[in-house]
């Protein structure tokens, strides 16, 4: 059972998302929650496998916007994946809340099923962009060709299958020290700071295939 909890500042929204889960099979939801303040309230109190997360959250000085709540969200200790949902494509919006540690970014005009499909994705680790969003990813970093080692594409094959550093170094028969080692030389060849925004990254310049 998938656990999701909702982050967004429009009830009628919430309601119509929440409708929309209730019918999925193996998708359970959690809360809800009207900004990103609320939602790390009731992460505190209930377990969640994917976080369904709007962008921007009522005024900006009143409430925490999504990019802020997902960055907290990824440094908890075990933290639940966060699935962007949101209006807003511009390159700005995309690569920030990549950056903080978003793992899917899907546009609120998606259909029904790619949605479904989004948060079954997201709860496998498994990064997912919204067309037009992988679109904007891959005019930014078209240009980049990173050549990366034999070992560095494995780790980085491993990461987009979602497995953590310590899976990856039994997989691999190497330390965690050096799956970490592995990462930051990753991170630094592809321009980005985390998992999610390096499978972004990958899957844009072809050195990993969409599943």
């Amino acid at each position: 059972m998938i656990r999701v909890l909702l982050v967004d500042d429009h009830p009628v929204v919430r309601k119509g998302l929440r409708a929309l889960l209730d019918e999925l099979p193996g998708v359970e939801p959690v809360g809800e929650a009207a900004d990103g303040a609320a939602a790390l309230r009731l992460l505190a109190e209930r377990e969640a496998d994917v976080v369904l997360m709007d962008l921007q959250m009522g005024p900006a000085d009143s409430t925490m916007n999504g990019v802020e709540a997902t960055r907290r969200i990824a440094a908890l200790p075990d933290p639940p994946r966060v699935l962007v949902l949101t209006t807003y494509s511009t390159d700005a919006d995309i690569l920030a809340a990549v950056e903080a540690g978003a793992t899917g970014y899907l546009l609120k005009d998606a259909p029904p099923e790619d949605l479904a499909a989004a948060i079954t994705a997201t709860a496998r680790g498994e990064t997912v962009l919204a067309p037009p969003v992988a679109a904007r990813l891959l005019g930014r970093v078209r240009a980049r060709h990173p050549a990366l080692s034999p070992r560095e594409q494995e780790v980085l094959g491993l990461i987009a299958e979602g497995l953590s550093n310590r899976q990856i170094s039994r997989r691999l028969m190497i330390s965690e020290a050096t799956v970490k080692t592995h990462l930051v030389h990753l991170y630094d060849k592809l321009g980005v700071t985390n998992r999610s925004a390096a499978i972004a990254a990958a899957l844009q310049t072809g050195l990993i295939r969409a599943r």
